[in-house]
């Protein structure tokens, strides 16, 4: 389900929250939203959902216009907060059988059995909320927000807190999600190789403005075209370092040479690494990440406000 965002404006007293950013979120897509502190994520999510109205602009769920939609936008979208919390003697399924029973949804025990599987707690599912890690609560929170099925899944900071093992579950539960579903799955995060592992497309804010928007792939080619090629010679060093003269600017850091060449290059490159691979014991390539577009972003926001002298 497309999620159309246009021209959308929320001030709070002096603060300018958002200030008009217009974006889509296409349809089936697990979709970014990235920004620093104050970037106006969670008040776009607020809106997003139907907990607050804008100054101005539009934000449609399916066609649907949020600010006029009342009940039915929470029937299209399932909102997981960045914090959420549950009565702690309930156990996950007693949970999950009030928020079934509030949504007066039918087969319940099979779609609570069917949502706890899918989120991992099947095993955890009659222990009390009191004993769940972080990442636990965090996934009870997801199997929450899935009973009804939605189309449009929310999830504002979802891995904030959780330790390395409990964000990578999560990472699998959210790809699980996007294979297995046609869900439209929007996501905020300050952590950019979250954004840039998980989504097909992000958009970049700003003090509540768009600084920069589209697929991963492309905003990363927008900022370099060149590409890094890294290999460990093991035996015969010279003829490996002979054979990439010509193809980029190396650099020999002892263990690895580093060949940095335009995209189009590479492939002649690796294929001449290939006539190596006797002699290399490893071979990798390194395109330019989400972290340099998002900082050109942020760059370029900073050359547009300043003041000529």
């Amino acid at each position: 389900m497309k999620i159309t965002i246009t021209d959308v404006h929320k001030r709070y007293g002096d603060v300018v929250a958002l200030d008009g950013p217009s974006f889509e979120v296409p349809s089936g897509s697990t979709f970014g939203v990235l920004g620093t502190n104050g970037a106006g994520k969670t008040t776009l999510f607020e809106l997003l959902v139907g907990h607050d109205r804008p100054d101005a602009g539009r934000i449609e769920v399916g066609g649907l216009d949020v600010e006029t939609a009342g009940h039915r936008v929470r029937e299209r979208v399932g909102f997981l907060p960045e914090h959420s919390g549950f009565p702690p003697s309930m156990t996950g399924r007693e949970v999950l059988s009030v928020h079934a029973r509030i949504r007066g949804l039918s087969g319940r025990t099979a779609r609570i059995a069917e949502c706890l599987d899918l989120v991992g707690l099947s095993d955890a599912a009659d222990r009390a909320v009191s004993g769940y890690s972080n990442g636990m609560a965090r996934r009870l929170g997801l199997a929450s927000v899935l009973l009804s099925r939605p189309p449009v899944l929310v999830l504002d900071e979802p891995t904030a807190g959780l330790d390395p093992r409990g964000v990578a579950a999560f990472h699998r539960l959210i790809e699980r999600i996007d294979r297995e579903t046609d869900a439209t799955v929007v996501i905020s995060s300050h952590v950019l190789s979250e954004i840039e592992r998980l989504c097909d497309e992000v958009a970049i804010l700003q003090d509540g403005r768009l600084r920069a928007a589209g697929a991963v792939d492309e905003l990363r080619r927008s900022v370099d075209d060149h590409v890094t090629v890294v290999c460990q010679p093991t035996a015969d060093r010279a003829a490996v370092l002979e054979a990439v003269q010509g193809h980029g600017d190396v650099t020999d850091t002892g263990d690895t040479l580093e060949i940095v060449c335009d995209r189009e290059d590479a492939f002649d490159l690796v294929a001449t690494l290939g006539e190596q691979q006797h002699r290399l014991d490893g071979l990798e390539v390194h395109e330019p990440g989400l972290e340099a577009a998002f900082h050109e972003a942020l760059a370029a926001e900073t050359d547009d406000t300043e003041v000529p002298a």
